[in-house]
């Protein structure tokens, strides 16, 4: 069996940074993924379920929100690997696209008071597990990557 793409990247050379996953062509439209890596895989301690929870109730929520790209988000949500997150959206962009989109979307998350959006019995299916302190912490680790972001962690390494 062929290797996915995602598989062929160097896990050991990879930072933490916003990369373009891969394009897909859905009849005339493009499909972005972003790789929204935020600790380096096999080196940092992955994150736990709860903050990875807390963080995709929040950073969706904003997307959705959000008045430029809320009509592109396709999907967010975290890697299996818990060390990033995926990011899916309507049309052909490249990783600098969307930096002050992820700026704005980890600033809402580090300083975010109040109850997680959809934390609740009614309205998710394992609402106890969630972290916001932690998810406000690593949203701050995060933008120290995102307000200093270089080539080397906007594109894949060779």
């Amino acid at each position: 069996m062929e290797k996915i793409a995602s598989f062929t990247i160097d896990h050991t050379r990879l930072l933490p940074g916003i990369y373009v996953s891969r394009k897909d062509h859905i009849g005339s439209e493009t499909v972005t993924t972003f790789d929204l890596r935020m600790t380096r895989p096999n080196y940092e301690p992955v994150m736990n379920t709860a903050e990875v929870h807390a963080i995709e109730h929040l950073g969706a929520t904003f997307l959705r929100n959000d008045p430029e790209f809320s009509s592109k988000i396709v999907y967010f949500g975290p890697m299996g690997c818990r060390t990033g997150f995926y990011l899916l959206l309507a049309g052909d962009y490249e990783s600098r696209d969307i930096v002050a989109l992820m700026t704005r979307t980890f600033e809402f998350i580090r300083d975010f008071e109040g109850d997680v959006p959809g934390a609740c019995a009614k309205d998710c299916g394992n609402y106890l597990d969630m972290n916001l302190p932690m998810a406000k912490y690593l949203a701050a680790k995060y933008l120290d990557v995102l307000y200093n972001i270089c080539d080397e962690r906007l594109n894949y390494p060779a």
